[in-house]
């Protein structure tokens, strides 16, 4: 009876400090893994950087102001070189067009993360790079992208703003259906922008 006592006494003291164990680490073990797990965003609160809204829809050239806030006809040499269909690609390229659906300019671009700035290059069918550009951007969101041009770099007191808006025109030249062409992603339009529905001119 006398041996059976100790042998009791120490696997209790054992499983005492077992249990002390576990639970000493088990509190640190939770709040690691708490700490670990990656916290769940839903894909409406994820904020999308400038090269996103600028990826995410096709563009047509709406309109063109002076530096006094005054339309000028989209065909004044002044502002008919920027003037047409825009579509900047996820992958850092991008295409545009003549509003007639010729085509105009092919190349690279990319825009700074405080989207300030949109620089692209043009490039020849052989891949060699004609001309860069770099236009400071006025507006940029879902609906409008709005850069500024400077006729002479020297005179930064007059300029030309070129105004685009969302479109769902069909690339040309694709079989792809453009971004909301059934409706489904563009609202109705507000007096803030034209917005352009379908491929009509």
């Amino acid at each position: 009876m006398n041996n059976i006592a100790p042998i009791s006494r120490r696997a209790a003291v054992a499983a005492s400090t077992l249990v002390l164990a576990a639970l000493a680490i088990a509190p640190t073990t939770a709040a690691a893994a708490v700490l670990a797990a990656p916290a769940y965003v839903g894909s409406s609160d994820v904020a999308q950087t400038p090269s996103d809204v600028l990826a995410s829809t096709p563009w047509k050239t709406t309109s063109a102001l002076d530096q006094d806030g005054n339309r000028v006809a989209l065909d004044n040499p002044a502002v008919s070189n920027f003037v047409g269909w825009a579509y900047f690609k996820a992958d850092g390229t991008y295409t545009m067009y003549n509003l007639d659906d010729s085509p105009k300019l092919h190349g690279d671009w990319t825009v700074t993360p405080d989207g300030s700035e949109r620089w692209i290059n043009a490039k020849n069918d052989a891949g060699q790079v004609l001309f860069e550009r770099v236009v400071p951007i006025t507006q940029l969101d879902k609906n409008v992208f709005t850069y500024r041009i400077f006729p002479n770099a020297a005179d930064t007191s007059v300029y030309y703003d070129i105004v685009h808006t969302k479109t769902n025109h069909v690339e040309p030249g694709t079989d792809g259906r453009g971004p909301g062409a059934n409706g489904s992603l563009y609202g109705n339009g507000s007096a803030d922008y034209h917005f352009n529905n379908g491929n009509s001119h």
